[in-house]
């Protein structure tokens, strides 16, 4: 058996904690069979552990305590703790590998809900298990552990991913963000995820782009942890790109662009760090996917 998860990009701007789409970056398992302990073969690194406590052997063994250890190939082209959801992906992993090896027979929403209970939101395991763009909310002291989600399509266009040479721990950049808002600079805020939302529904990807660089919720408080951010929206604007958002936490940053100005973007792009990983990405359609 074989699973394969798609990279995910979360927040999107001002859809944050919410909103989250599928990239074309992919974490790949590969069951090998049945072994006296569990054993994961991969190469990324001494800090991802190759036994029972990977995260991703966690997770399954949260779902189905009495699965029969198994050898697992790990391949993955997700970077670790640069804001493209790497360890969702694993989360995700996990549940597929109980759902199938202990027979659960849960349904998209039955493995949403738990990847959120174990995540803590939804902006980056609900697109990882649907795929494309998704739309997420998640209440857990109002409503146990219900997940309301929509699943659109996200309209076509060039996507560019500027991945630094360094990580960003999602817990240290959620420590600088304000405690509270005021009720006019929460409905502004609103206003334009609402906006950007409607955009994106309509096909309108220049106007989306145009409100996820409009943010109010996150980015300007974590820009000092990403300082390429400024010269990466100023890039956009002489290039003619549609815009830019922090993926996640950071400290990559993806760029919406036509087709014929992405070139040009990525040109600008390798002149800010030559250390950086540039890539051009598209949207991961299908989510999850087991062969």
């Amino acid at each position: 058996m074989k699973i394969r998860v798609p990279a995910t990009s979360a927040n999107l701007g001002p859809g944050f904690d919410s909103c989250g789409i599928a990239l074309s970056l992919y974490l790949f398992i590969e069951v090998l069979g049945p072994n006296e302990k569990w054993e994961i073969i991969h190469d990324l690194g001494n800090d991802v552990p190759s036994d029972a406590s990977n995260l991703m052997i966690e997770t399954a063994l949260s779902l189905a305590p009495n699965l029969t250890p198994q050898k697992i190939k790990m391949n993955s082209s997700v970077p670790l703790a640069r804001g493209l959801g790497s360890s969702s992906s694993v989360i995700v992993a996990g549940i597929e590998l109980a759902n199938r090896l202990a027979h659960l027979n849960l349904s998209q929403q039955d493995k949403v809900e738990i990847a959120t209970r174990i995540e803590g939101h939804p902006d980056n395991v609900a697109p990882a298990i649907c795929g494309d763009f998704v739309v997420a909310c998640y209440f857990p002291e109002k409503h146990k552990d219900d997940v309301s989600y929509v699943k659109h399509y996200f309209p076509e266009g060039d996507i560019i991913a500027f991945i630094p040479n360094k990580e960003l721990l999602t817990v240290e950049s959620r420590e600088v963000l304000p405690k509270s808002f005021s009720y006019r600079d929460a409905v502004e805020a609103s206003g334009i995820a609402n906006v950007m939302i409607a955009a994106l529904i309509k096909g309108n990807l220049p106007l989306a782009a145009k409100m996820m660089q409009e943010d109010r919720w996150h980015e300007r408080y974590r820009q000092k942890f990403v300082p390429h951010l400024a010269l990466i929206r100023q890039i956009c604007q002489d290039e003619g790109a549609y815009g830019c958002f922090l993926s996640g936490a950071g400290p990559t940053v993806l760029i919406l662009s036509p087709e014929e100005q992405t070139e040009k973007v990525m040109q600008s792009l390798r002149r800010i760090d030559d250390t950086a990983r540039i890539e051009q990405l598209s949207i991961d359609r299908e989510g999850i996917q087991v062969f």
